[in-house]
């Protein structure tokens, strides 16, 4: 039985059994459960997507027993997959890492070797926790740091305008973006600033509404933690 586990409980499609279609199908189910359990640790999720994480794997090995042994059906399936990731929402690269390692624990088991979808899954598992409860690839994040938007209208010359005022309440500061709004009639302008010290916004932006005709201004905050999308 052992062999049989490590060599692969079906060759084809013609030997699969029932027997071999419910080992698949369940250890797909297992791992893809367990693999949600894993993705909800220091993660933030919807349960609609932590179902599709858990019932992924079962999906695709069904998928994998039905083409296996036929190229052109293989070839057809793996366009069908591509699919994922152009006819959905842009999601976190945490998001399209997890699918895709659930899509390949479904191809293990769907080609019959649950045992090496096991071994893969719990490698994955392990390093996805010990990562994510470690400090690595966390960018160095400044109490001070803030993303200033500060609404002008369109005929204004904004280039340089707000630079005394920003010298003398920021150590830095950048312009990431001008987006019109409003139908073309105001400018919206985005900045990366790093302010000079704590609860000098108020100052700040009462001198700014001054230069801006007295628009919206908004501060935030700058994430770290981001929404990587790909």
């Amino acid at each position: 039985m052992f062999d049989t586990v490590i060599q692969g409980i079906f060759s084809s499609t013609a030997d699969i059994t029932l027997g071999g279609f419910l080992i698949g199908v369940g250890s797909a189910l297992v791992l893809g459960i367990a693999m949600a359990f894993m993705y909800m640790y220091k993660n933030k999720y919807t349960k609609s997507f932590v179902i599709t994480l858990a019932t992924l794997p079962a999906i695709v090995s069904i998928v994998i027993m039905m083409v296996s042994g036929s190229i052109g059906a293989g070839v057809a399936v793996a366009g069908t997959f591509s699919l994922v990731r152009f006819r959905s929402v842009p999601g976190t690269a945490k998001e399209i890492g997890s699918i895709f390692l659930a899509m390949a624990v479904g191809l293990a088991c769907g080609m019959g070797y649950p045992l090496y979808a096991l071994i893969f899954a719990v490698i994955m598992g392990v390093a996805n926790i010990v990562l994510a409860a470690t400090p690595f690839g966390e960018s160095k994040k400044n109490e001070l740091d803030r993303v200033l938007h500060i609404t002008v209208p369109e005929d204004l010359e904004y280039a340089g305008i707000f630079d005394d005022i920003f010298v003398k309440y920021l150590t830095q500061y950048k312009m990431i973006q001008v987006k019109t709004t409003n139908l073309g009639s105001l400018n919206k302008l985005t900045y990366n600033i790093t302010l000079g010290k704590a609860g000098c916004e108020k100052q700040m932006i009462d001198e700014l509404r001054c230069r801006n005709g007295n628009l919206e201004i908004n501060i935030t905050s700058q994430s770290t933690d981001g929404r990587e999308q790909l």
